[in-house]
C-alpha cells in the first residue's frame, strides 16, 4: 500500500459520516422501453455480464490501521467479487418510483464493492427499469455516470484527452521544494480559516425551517417530474441568468406553493440551499475520488413573486461564482483536505449532525450525456437523479437533463414528507407560473 492507494479526504469523510438511518449512497433510476417482458430479466443479464468486466465496479473499500494512512481506507480490487451479488431482478413492479424509495432506504454492504444494480420490470411487459446505487465514497457523481455507462450498452465517443504522467508520491517532500510547499500550505490554511469563518458566520445566522428538518427515521421516499426543457429555455430568454437558475427558482416557488398547501405557511421562510459544485473535468480529470466544493444559496420562498424569486436566486448564484467555489461556507467539503485520516473516523457522526446547521435542503444537478443512452438496444425514457438525505434533513432534490427534458428525482424521509407528491405537482406548477409571468 502506498499513499496514492488511500481514499481523498472528502471520500474518507463521506465513508465516515453514513449511519443505518442515513446511508451515503447516490442513485439513479433509469426507465427503459421495453419490446416483450422478457426485457429486465435480458437487462438484468447483461448489467452481471458487464460489470465482471469494469475494475471500479470490482473495488471495495477497506478501513486501514496502518502507520501509512492509519485511521483511514483504500479502494482495493475485492478478490471475491461477484456482480450477482450486485444486480438484483426483482418481480413486476406496479410503481417504479415506490420500489425504489424502499430500495434507497437499504444501506449498501461495507464489506465488498459498495454499489448496486435493481432492475425493475413494469407489471404491463412495455417497459423496465434500473435502479443504480454508488456509495458516495466510491464515486461522485461524473464518477457515478462513468461506472453506469460502462455497464450500458457501448458508445462512441471520443477519445479522453491524454493526462502527463505524474511520478510516483514520495514519503517525504524533496527539500528543494520545501518554500514552494510551505507557501501552498499557508495558503491553504488561510483559505481554511476563511472557509471556516464564513461557515460560522452562517449558521448563527441560519434560520430553522422546521418543515424541512426531522429526526432520523431511516425511511425513504421517492418521486420524479418531468418538465419541458424548451418551458425552461422560454423562461430563461425573457428574464436571463443560466437554466440552472431557472431550475433553482422551481424549487424555491414549489416549496412555497407545498408549505403554503400543507398549512405550515411560507411567510419569513427563506431555507439555505447547499448547491453541490463538481470540481471535476469531465475528460481529464483522475477517474477516483470526489471533487466537491459548493454554493449556499438562501431560497426566496417568502416571496410571493414568482419573478422576484428567480432573480433573487440568480442575483445569489452570481455572487457565489464571482466568489468562485473555492471560498465561502458552500465550499466547507473542502475543509475536508485539512483534516487527518484518523479525525475524519472520529468526528464523522459529529459532522454528520452538523449538516442541519449549515443547510436546510440540497438541490444538486446530475450530468447527463446528450446522446441517447441503452441497456441490451432498449432506450432510456426518462433519468432520476437520486440525492443522500443529510441527517436531521428530511428532502433532497436532485435535477438533470437529457434529450430535451428536465427530470427531477426527489428524496424524502416518508415520516417527515408523506405528501411528497404534492412537492413533485408544485414543481410542475411553478414552471407554468413562471411562464405566464413571463408572459410567454
Amino acid at each position: 500500500m502506498t499513499p496514492d492507494d488511500l481514499l481523498a479526504p472528502l471520500d474518507l469523510a463521506f465513508w465516515n459520516i453514513e449511519s443505518p438511518e442515513h446511508p451515503m449512497h447516490l442513485g439513479a433510476l433509469g426507465v427503459f422501453s421495453a419490446p416483450s417482458p422478457s426485457a429486465g430479466a435480458h437487462a438484468a443479464d447483461l448489467l452481471a455480464a458487464r460489470a465482471a468486466a469494469v475494475p471500479g465496479l470490482r473495488m471495495r473499500i477497506r478501513d486501514v490501521w496502518q502507520p501509512i494512512g492509519f485511521g483511514g481506507a483504500v479502494r482495493e480490487p475485492d478478490p471475491g467479487f461477484d456482480p450477482q451479488d450486485h444486480v438484483r431482478l426483482h418481480p413486476p413492479a406496479a410503481d417504479f418510483q415506490a420500489e425504489a424509495g424502499r430500495l434507497m432506504e437499504r444501506p449498501l454492504e461495507r464489506g465488498r464493492p459498495p454499489w448496486e444494480a435493481h432492475v425493475l420490470p413494469a407489471q404491463q411487459g412495455d417497459r423496465f427499469a434500473v435502479l443504480f446505487k454508488f456509495h458516495h465514497a466510491l464515486a461522485d457523481g461524473l464518477r457515478a455516470l462513468t461506472l453506469a455507462a460502462a455497464v450500458l450498452d457501448p458508445m462512441d465517443l471520443p477519445a479522453p484527452r491524454p493526462r502527463p504522467a505524474e511520478p510516483p508520491r514520495a514519503l517525504l517532500p524533496d527539500v528543494r521544494r520545501l518554500p514552494g510547499l510551505l507557501r501552498g500550505a499557508l495558503s491553504d490554511v488561510s483559505r481554511a480559516l476563511d472557509i471556516g469563518a464564513s461557515v460560522a458566520v452562517h449558521t448563527l445566522a441560519r434560520q430553522s425551517t422546521t418543515a424541512l428538518t426531522a429526526a432520523p427515521t431511516g425511511t425513504r421516499r421517492t418521486a420524479g417530474v418531468v418538465l419541458d426543457l424548451d418551458d425552461v429555455h422560454r423562461v430563461r430568454k425573457v428574464v436571463g441568468g443560466t437554466v440552472n437558475d431557472v431550475l433553482i427558482a422551481v424549487v424555491a416557488g414549489a416549496l412555497r406553493r407545498w408549505l403554503d398547501e400543507r398549512g405550515d405557511g411560507s411567510e419569513g421562510v427563506a431555507p439555505r440551499a447547499l448547491i453541490p459544485v463538481s470540481k471535476r473535468r469531465p475528460r481529464t480529470a483522475h477517474p477516483q475520488g470526489n471533487r466537491l466544493s459548493g454554493y449556499l444559496v438562501r431560497l426566496p420562498v417568502d416571496d410571493p413573486d414568482p419573478l422576484g424569486r428567480l432573480a433573487a436566486v440568480r442575483a445569489a448564484m452570481d455572487r457565489n461564482k464571482d466568489a468562485g467555489p473555492n471560498r465561502g461556507a458552500g465550499a466547507v467539503a473542502l475543509l475536508a483536505d485539512h483534516v487527518p485520516a484518523l479525525g475524519h473516523r472520529l468526528g464523522g457522526p459529529l459532522a454528520g449532525q452538523a449538516a442541519r446547521l449549515w443547510f436546510d435542503i440540497l438541490v444538486t444537478s446530475v450530468p447527463l450525456p446528450s446522446f441517447g443512452l441503452k441497456l441490451g438496444g432498449n432506450p432510456v425514457t426518462e433519468v432520476y437523479p437520486y440525492a443522500p438525505l443529510a441527517r436531521g434533513q428530511s428532502l433532497a432534490v436532485a435535477v438533470s437533463t437529457y434529450r430535451g427534458r428536465v427530470h427531477y428525482g426527489l428524496v424524502a424521509d416518508a415520516q417527515a414528507v408523506p405528501d411528497l407528491d404534492r412537492f413533485a405537482r408544485a414543481l410542475s406548477e411553478e414552471v407554468e407560473t413562471l411562464i405566464t409571468a413571463c408572459g410567454s
